[in-house]
């Protein structure tokens, strides 16, 4: 399966993370929100200017900068 960033995703849609793609303190950041390799989310809104996007994953909602999200790689 082809891999997008998690910032491509259009509101509704489903991917499951693949690869988080940062290094250091925002890789460690991004996985103690719980975003791994494995764990499906689900995109429930957007800000009215695209940033930020609000995630539903392990029955939470956590919000990200679009700077975040491009170092999150999902699949469909």
């Amino acid at each position: 399966m082809e891999q997008v960033s998690l910032r491509t995703l259009d509101e509704g849609q489903e991917a499951v993370i693949a690869d988080i793609t940062a290094d250091g303190e925002m890789g460690r950041r991004i996985r103690d929100m719980g975003l791994v390799p494995g764990v499906s989310v689900q995109v429930v809104g957007r800000a009215p200017l695209q940033d930020p996007v609000a995630l539903r994953l392990l029955g939470f909602t956590l919000t990200l900068r679009n700077s975040e999200a491009d170092f999150i790689k999902v699949t469909q």
